[in-house]
C-alpha cells in the first residue's frame, strides 16, 4: 500500500503529463490548422508570384522611367504581401509557452485575417471587419490566435452555401472588457445542443472535405483559454439565421488606466 507521500508524488507526476499531453495536442491543432489553409495560402502565393513576374515583364519591355516605377512598385507591394504571409504562418506555427503579452485585440484579428481570408473567399464567404476600438488585453498571442482561428473556421463551415461573416473589435460599455465579436448568417445551432457545445468531444458536425472540424476539442479549448485569462465566452444562435460568438478579456491595467485618466 502506497504511503500518502507516494499518492501525492504519483498524483503531481500524472497531472504534469496530462499538462505536457495537452500542449502537445494543442500545437498539433495549430501545425493541422495550418496545414487545412495550405490549399488558400498556396493559392495566395501562386497570386502574388504571378503579379511579380508579369510586372517584372512589364518594367523590362518598357523603358520609360514612369512604366517602370509602376513596375516597382507593383513588385513591391507584392513582395511585401508575401512576407506578411510568411510571417503569419510562422507567427501562429511557433508555439510561445505560456507568456502573456499586451497587444492591441485589433492586431491579433488582423494576424489572423491574414491566414484565412483567402480561405473564406474561395469559400464564398464576404469578410466585413470593423475596428470600434483598441482595447489593449495581456494575452497568450499564440493561444488567442488559435481561438480566432478556430472560430472562423467554425463559421466558415456553418455557411456551406457562403454567407456573410462579421468580425468586431471594440471595448465593454462598461470600459473593462476587451471584445472581440464573431457573427455568421449560416445554420445556427440548436437549443439543445447549445447547452453542450462547450463540452469536450461533443460536436454538430462531421469533418469538411479537407479535414478541418468533428473532432469536439474546438470549441472546448477555446473556452479554456478565454477563462484562463479572466475572461469570458458567450454564444448566441437562432437556427437558420447565424451564430455570434463574443470574447471578452479583461483591459490590461496599463490600457484601464488610460481609459479612466
Amino acid at each position: 500500500m502506497p504511503s500518502h507521500e507516494e499518492t501525492q508524488q504519483r498524483i503531481a507526476e500524472l497531472e504534469h503529463q496530462v499538462e505536457e499531453l495537452k500542449n502537445q495536442l494543442l500545437q498539433s491543432q495549430r501545425l493541422a490548422s495550418v496545414g487545412q489553409l495550405s490549399s488558400s495560402i498556396t493559392h495566395e502565393f501562386n497570386n502574388i508570384l504571378t503579379t511579380v513576374i508579369n510586372y517584372a515583364k512589364m518594367g523590362l519591355r518598357h523603358k520609360n522611367d514612369a512604366t517602370r516605377e509602376k513596375s516597382f512598385d507593383r513588385i513591391l507591394s507584392a513582395g511585401q504581401r508575401a512576407a506578411k504571409l510568411t510571417t503569419g504562418v510562422l507567427s501562429y506555427a511557433r508555439a510561445k509557452g505560456d507568456r502573456r503579452d499586451e497587444i492591441d485585440l485589433a492586431e491579433v484579428v488582423a494576424d489572423v485575417l491574414i491566414l484565412v481570408e483567402k480561405d473564406l473567399q474561395m469559400n464564398r464567404v464576404r469578410l466585413q471587419t470593423d475596428i470600434l476600438g483598441n482595447p489593449v488585453c495581456e494575452v497568450n498571442i499564440s493561444h488567442v490566435q488559435q481561438v480566432l482561428m478556430n472560430m472562423i473556421v467554425n463559421a466558415r463551415q456553418a455557411m456551406a452555401d457562403g454567407g456573410r461573416l462579421f468580425l468586431t473589435v471594440r471595448v465593454s460599455e462598461d470600459g473593462t472588457m476587451g471584445e472581440i465579436v464573431i457573427r455568421d448568417t449560416g445554420a445556427g445551432i440548436a437549443a439543445d445542443d447549445m447547452r453542450k457545445i462547450f463540452e469536450p468531444f461533443f460536436s454538430t458536425k462531421k469533418s469538411d472535405e479537407n479535414g478541418q472540424g468533428g473532432t469536439g476539442l474546438g470549441l472546448a479549448f477555446c473556452r479554456e483559454v478565454i477563462e484562463s485569462h479572466k475572461g469570458r465566452l458567450r454564444v448566441e444562435s437562432t437556427i437558420g439565421q447565424g451564430t455570434t460568438f463574443t470574447l471578452k478579456l479583461p483591459l490590461a491595467v496599463s490600457a484601464s488606466g488610460r481609459k479612466s485618466a
